[in-house]
C-alpha cells in the first residue's frame, strides 16, 4: 500500500484512509465496475456535491473502468481501494479542472434532466475557461478559479468483469451490436408472457442503440443498410406494443417511416392499416389493406377479419351516432313544448 501512496503523491494526489476495507486489493482489469458513495469538498471543507443526498435521494455512482470517464483521477484513485474502505483524496488542480463539468451533468442526472443540459455549445476544456455559467454559483465560481478539490469516496462495491449485465450506454460499438439480438430476444419474451410495456421498452432500447451506431454512418452507405434493416423488424414488433397499448397515432408515424424506405415491407402496411382502422380513417386502412394482399395474396383471409372488424366497429359507432341525436332530439322537443306551455 505504501508504494500505492508513493505513487499517487508523486501524481500530486494524497490519500488518506478512514476506514479500512476488507479482502484483497482487486487488480481491477478494464470492464471491472465500481459502485461508491462520494462527497466532492473544497479544501476549506466547502461541500460541492454528496452523492448521498445528491437530487434529495442516496444514488452511489457506478463507473466501468477502462471507459475513459471524464474524470480521470476517479479511476485512478477507486484502484487503490478495497470493498468497504472510506478514503479520502485530495487532488491537484491538474486533475480537478474538469469537475464542474461533471459535477454539472451528475446534478442533472440526479435530477431527471439531460445530463448534456448546459454544456452543449462549446467542448469541455474551452467551457472550462470560459465565462459561460452553469446554472450554479458554485459551479462557476470554480470554473472561473480551479482548485483542489477533496473527494471522500466509499467503495461500496467491485464487480470484475463478465459478473454483471453491462449497460448500453457502457458499451463499444462492437459490444452494442453483439447484444442487440439478446435485448430483441428479452423484448420477444416479456412480450410472449403479456408483459406488453416492458417488451416495448426493451425493443426502444435495441433500436435506440442502432440509430446511435447508425448516426455514424453515411445514410445509403453499406453499414448504414445493414443497421436499418437491423432496426426495421425491432421498430415492427416495437408498433405491435404501441398497437395494443392503445398508442395508433405512434404506429402510423412509424409504420409511415418504414413504408417511405421499404415500399414492399407487407407487415409495416398491415400494421399501418390495423392503426388508420383503429382511428376511423377507412379510406386509409382499405388502402393499406388492399396493399397488403396485393404484396402477398395469402394473407387475404386476415385482411378480410379485419375489414370485417373495421365494419362491425363502424356500424356501431354509427349506431351510437344515431342514438345520441335521437336523444338530443327528443331533448330539444320536450324543452320547447315546455316553453311553449308555460
Amino acid at each position: 500500500m505504501e508504494e500505492i501512496d508513493v505513487k499517487l503523491r508523486a501524481d500530486g494526489v494524497q490519500k488518506k484512509v478512514i476506514s479500512p476495507g476488507k479482502g484483497e486489493l482487486s487488480t481491477f482489469p478494464n470492464g471491472t465496475k465500481v459502485k461508491f458513495h462520494y462527497r466532492t469538498s473544497l479544501c476549506d471543507g466547502t461541500v460541492l456535491d454528496d452523492s448521498r443526498t445528491m437530487g434529495g435521494y442516496s444514488k452511489p455512482m457506478e463507473l466501468i473502468l477502462g471507459k475513459k470517464f471524464k474524470l480521470p483521477v476517479w479511476e485512478q484513485v477507486v484502484t487503490t481501494m478495497r470493498e468497504g474502505e472510506i478514503a479520502e483524496f485530495t487532488c491537484d488542480v491538474k486533475h480537478t479542472a474538469l469537475y464542474p463539468l461533471v459535477s454539472l451533468s451528475l446534478r442533472n442526472i440526479s435530477h431527471g434532466k439531460d445530463p448534456l443540459e448546459g454544456q452543449r455549445h462549446c467542448c469541455g476544456i474551452a467551457q472550462v475557461h470560459s465565462h459561460h455559467s452553469m446554472g450554479h454559483p458554485d459551479l462557476d465560481k470554480l470554473q472561473a478559479n480551479p482548485q483542489p478539490l477533496v473527494f471522500t469516496l466509499e467503495m461500496l462495491e467491485i464487480l470484475p468483469p463478465g459478473s454483471f449485465q453491462m449497460e448500453i450506454w457502457a458499451m463499444t460499438d462492437e459490444e452494442k451490436l453483439q447484444v442487440i439480438p439478446q435485448i430483441h430476444e428479452e423484448g420477444n419474451a416479456l412480450f410472449k408472457s403479456g408483459d406488453i410495456s416492458a417488451a416495448s421498452e426493451k425493443y426502444y432500447s435495441a433500436i435506440a442503440c442502432l440509430k446511435n451506431l447508425q448516426m455514424k454512418e453515411r445514410p445509403g452507405d453499406d453499414h448504414w443498410i445493414k443497421l436499418d434493416l437491423m432496426i426495421t423488424p425491432l421498430l415492427l414488433n416495437y408498433c405491435q406494443c404501441k398497437h395494443l397499448l392503445g398508442q395508433y397515432y405512434e404506429v402510423l408515424d412509424h409504420c409511415s417511416s418504414i413504408i417511405n424506405k421499404y415500399n414492399d415491407n407487407v407487415k409495416a402496411y398491415f400494421k399501418r392499416g390495423k392503426a388508420h382502422a383503429m382511428v376511423w380513417n377507412e379510406a386509409q386502412a382499405r388502402a393499406d389493406f388492399a396493399k397488403v394482399v396485393e404484396l402477398d395474396p395469402s394473407l387475404e383471409t386476415s385482411v378480410a377479419k379485419e375489414l370485417r372488424a373495421m365494419e362491425d366497429r363502424i356500424r356501431e359507432k354509427q349506431k351510437e351516432e344515431k342514438g345520441r341525436y335521437k336523444n338530443l332530439f327528443n331533448y330539444s322537443s320536450k324543452a320547447s313544448a315546455t316553453a311553449s306551455t308555460g
